[in-house]
């Protein structure tokens, strides 16, 4: 159970750190030094009436995937990151587990990327960060908790996707998902989290049990992508995986070619998300 000095060092760390350095634009005169609770929920995926019940000490069991999610935002060190995990009452992620710290270095990359949009996620392809741009793209994810934040919970169970399939594009998807996951298994063999996902996901869905039982295994690849995009319609992207030694992070990217009709929408969209979040 978390103490009260959990609520006052996210605060505290929240006061601190400036939008500019959290990589979100400024508009007007701000009343409040750092970063807003609603900027906080943005950045971490956590909704703005949690986050003002953790600082007020009204909410006294974070998961180990909120701390995470708040450290990541917060830009903590790695000893303030163990602090936090250790107010929360919880122990840091070992070497076992799936990571999902973001490096400095990989945090000034992304800080880079403002017009590009770019997710962020972890071995188990759950969602760690994601840019305005992304959101402005794909849907905002703050929204989504637990295993919705999850790719392969969110294809193999049919949430909402903008990405277009076709039957055989989204088995092969599908396949690679599979595949990637088992090899998290074999690298993270003790990540309870993992062992859940894959446990309600072979209750849920024969298909996804039926690729389970094949024992494939792989990782996701790159790929061409056509995403129906409520208000400007379809857009036709590169979709780009990079993968972070070390920590197994996936980075995300998608990008089009210059001079064309897509990359005219892709920057229309990235202008309207931009405009939505400074309003």
């Amino acid at each position: 159970m978390a103490t009260t000095e959990f609520g006052q060092a996210v605060r505290r760390w929240r006061e601190r750190i400036t939008p500019e350095a959290a990589g979100l634009p400024v508009s007007g005169q701000r009343r409040t030094p750092g970063l807003r609770r609603e900027e906080l929920s943005q950045l971490a995926g956590i909704s703005v009436d949690y986050i003002t019940r953790l600082e007020q000490g009204r909410a006294t069991s974070p998961s180990q995937q909120v701390i995470e999610a708040l450290a990541r935002a917060l830009r903590l060190s790695d000893p303030e990151r163990a602090h936090l995990f250790q107010l929360g009452g919880l122990q840091p992620p070992g070497p076992d587990s799936v990571p999902a710290y973001l490096t400095p270095s990989v945090q000034r990359l992304l800080d880079r990327l403002t017009h590009t949009p770019v997710a962020v996620f972890d071995a188990a392809w759950t969602l760690l960060l994601a840019n305005p741009p992304y959101a402005a793209l794909m849907g905002d994810p703050t929204r989504w908790r637990g295993h919705q934040r999850n790719a392969v919970w969110r294809n193999f169970l049919g949430l909402s996707d903008r990405v277009r399939h076709t039957p055989q594009s989204r088995y092969a998807l599908q396949t690679a998902l599979v595949a990637d996951l088992r090899t998290a298994t074999a690298r993270y063999p003790a990540d309870q989290r993992l062992k859940r996902l894959i446990a309600e996901l072979l209750v849920r869905s024969d298909l996804f049990a039926e690729l389970w039982a094949t024992g494939i295994a792989g990782h996701h690849e790159a790929a061409r992508k056509t995403i129906d995009h409520p208000h400007v319609g379809a857009v036709t992207l590169d979709c780009d995986i990079l993968t972070v030694a070390g920590s197994d992070l996936r980075i995300m990217v998608y990008t089009a070619e210059t001079g064309t009709e897509d990359a005219d929408h892709l920057a229309l969209i990235t202008t309207l998300g931009t405009q939505a979040l400074v309003g």
